[in-house]
């Protein structure tokens, strides 16, 4: 039996918050060590924690998630072409499957909003 389309945007708010939250949490493990990020901090890798700790958290509360998304949308795309792409051309050899998952699902709510349980959708945006 098919989930009925009423459903959708309060789905649409689950996946953001889902989804979001897994994010947020790459960033406290760069920047608070929780877990232990296992990589050497670079300048760069310590712009992409502040990113996904203050993007994650405005997507996981649904506050100008539109904005938010498309930014972050662009650095998940940019960590998967310098990071991931130069040890091959296919992301499950290159490990590279969150950094696109991450970027196609931010377009998606770039373009779709927050859904129905969003700061958004409360303060009248669509």
């Amino acid at each position: 039996m098919p989930i009925p389309a009423t459903w959708s945007a309060r789905l649409l708010s689950v996946m953001r918050i889902v989804v979001a939250l897994v994010f947020f949490s790459h960033g406290v493990s760069k920047l608070f060590g929780l877990p232990p990020f296992p990589y050497p901090m670079t300048p760069l890798l310590y712009v992409a924690g502040v990113l996904e700790v203050v993007g994650g958290g405005l997507l996981i509360v649904g506050l100008f998630t539109r904005p938010v998304a498309f930014v972050l949308s662009g650095m998940s795309a940019i960590a998967y072409f310098l990071d991931h792409a130069p040890q091959g051309p296919f992301p499950i050899a290159n490990d590279g499957e969150a950094a696109v998952l991450y970027c196609f699902v931010f377009l998606y709510l770039a373009a779709a909003g927050g859904g129905a349980w969003s700061v958004d959708a409360g303060r009248g945006q669509r």
